[in-house]
Order: structure tokens, then sequence, then C-alpha cells
């Protein structure tokens, strides 16, 4: 099924749009997920989470890429549950700590953080577009994806030295790129 035809599925809140969209994206957000989550049960857990991620988003949103999309929810819902998996081996003193300082010094996101943020965003954005393709894939697999350099190395055809290489130099431009656009690191 076409991704247009799946996102009519969710605007017409048919429950065939969560089927469609797993037969079709499912492997791609587990593998996604499972490379940031140890435990399978977890993995699973926040695949589901990822599928009602979905029905909540479309609409009113309507992606134009839908296995990107999906990615991208796979991807923070995963990060979360990381966070909050690694949150608990914090000692609960330390947590108590942070969390009485919360009030008044964190998560307190400005219009100008917010605005910076998409500022951010959209330079790194364009950097990657300027890449030549092999060096933005596997700076993407490495970043976005998660892919070990062994995984890298074998779904390229690359060398271990090559991917490391790539990478270091691809970290440096884009660091001096953000620079000359003035963005504070």
């Amino acid at each position: 099924m076409e991704d247009q035809e799946i996102i009519a599925l969710y605007w017409a809140r048919e429950e065939d749009a969560i089927r469609e969209t797993s037969i079709k994206y499912g492997g791609l957000c587990r593998s996604i997920v499972n490379r940031i989550l140890a435990s399978p049960e977890d993995g699973e857990e926040c695949l589901n989470d990822t599928w009602l991620g979905l029905w909540n988003a479309i609409p009113p949103q309507r992606p134009g890429r839908l296995a990107a999309f999906a990615g991208r929810v796979a991807r923070n819902l995963a990060l979360k549950r990381y966070d909050y998996i690694t949150a608990a081996r914090r000692s609960p003193e330390a947590v108590r700590s942070l969390e009485e300082l919360g009030d008044c010094v964190s998560g307190r996101e400005t219009v100008e953080t917010e605005a910076e943020n998409r500022r951010t965003e959209e330079a790194i954005s364009r950097f990657l577009w300027r890449l030549e393709e092999e060096k933005r894939n596997v700076f993407l697999l490495r970043y976005w994806y998660f892919m070990s350099i062994e995984d890298i190395c074998g779904r390229t055809g690359f060398g271990e030295s090559k991917v490391k290489s790539m990478l270091s130099r691809t970290r440096r431009k884009l660091r001096e790129n953000l620079e000359q656009e003035g963005i504070a690191l």
C-alpha cells in the first residue's frame, strides 16, 4: 500500500492504518528502537507506543514521507524510554535533588530557545544535504539510526578506518559550518 493511502486511512480514522504502517515500516521502526533499547520487551512496548503516537499525530499532521515520520516517532519514543530506564539507575538522592531544582532552573523553553533550536536544526539539515550522498548516509546511519561502526561497514562495504575518518571529518566540518552560521555550541 502506498504512503498516501495509509495516511488517508489515518485521516479516516481506520484502524487498518496501524496494521498497514506496521507491515510497511515495522522493520524500520523495530531496527531503530532495538539499537537504542537493550531489552526486547522495552523495544516491543516502544514499538506499540509508536503506532499509538502515529495514530494521535495523524491527523492533524499530514507527513510528506511516512517512513521518515514513523522513524522519527519511534526514535524519539525510544530515546525517552532510554532516559527513563537509565534514570532508575541514578541514586534516589540525586533524582530528588534534581527534582527540587527543576522547578526553578530547568525545563523552561522560551521562544528564543525554541527559535535557536529550529535554526540549528535547519542549519544541520542544510549541511547534510550539501554532503556527498555516501558521507551523508554514513553520518545518518551513525547518529540518527545509532548503528555501530561494524554495522555501517557491513551495510556500506567500507572499511572501519574509512568509516571512522568519514565520521570524524564530517563532525569537524559540521562544527565549522555551525560556527560560521553563528550558532553557539
